[in-house]
Order: C-alpha cells, then structure tokens, then sequence
C-alpha cells in the first residue's frame, strides 16, 4: 500500500527556514501528483503547495514566494523548502498523494 512518511520539522524562529521531506513507497512516484498540506489549531486543513508528476507547482497565497515545493524521482520524495517562516505558519504538515495521508510533522514558527 501506498506510504507517506514526512520528516523535517522543528522550532524555527521567525524570519528562519524549514525544508520538509516526504518519502513515498507503495505505489509509482513519478507518475502522481503530489501535495503538502498544512492544519494549524482550530482550523480546517488547507493545500500549502502542489506539484505535478511533470514538475508545474502551484501555491497557497499564502506561501507564495517563501514555500518551494520540488521532486526528486530518484529518490521517491518530495519536499517543501520553506523561507522568511511566521508564526501563523505554525501547524502540522501533511503529505498528501493518491488518497493516503502521511502522519504530519510539526511546524512551530516563534514570534
């Protein structure tokens, strides 16, 4: 089955950079598009970033200009290169392809 295990995360000051991983098994990565999402206290989570299986990306309002989302096939992850972090980006991280979620890394961005 299809495995989605995200690392990376931590205590970050603001104004500093995370760069998140998602390593996939279990199903044919280059094929899939692939999505971080992010859920911080009380809210609804929401799409951070995206990325095709031919390389377009699309962002979050949000996180555009900071957040790099990128692809390595030879390696069967994705990651999330994220920069100048603030602390409404505090939340867990999510990686999200072919209906499976992975278990969340925390974000914690201090003011």
């Amino acid at each position: 089955q299809v495995q989605l295990v995200e690392s990376g995360g931590g205590l970050v000051q603001a104004g500093g950079s995370l760069r998140l991983s998602c390593a996939v098994s279990g199903m044919i990565f280059s094929l899939n598009n692939m999505y971080w999402y992010r859920q911080a206290p009380g809210k609804q989570r929401e799409l951070v970033a995206g990325i095709t299986n031919g390389g377009s990306t699309n962002y979050a309002d949000s996180v555009k200009g900071r957040f790099t989302i990128s692809r390595d096939s030879a390696k069967n992850t994705v990651y999330l290169q994220m920069n100048s972090l603030k602390p409404d980006d505090t939340a867990v991280y999510y990686c999200y392809a072919r209906n499976t979620w992975g278990q969340g890394t925390q974000v914690t961005v201090s003011s």
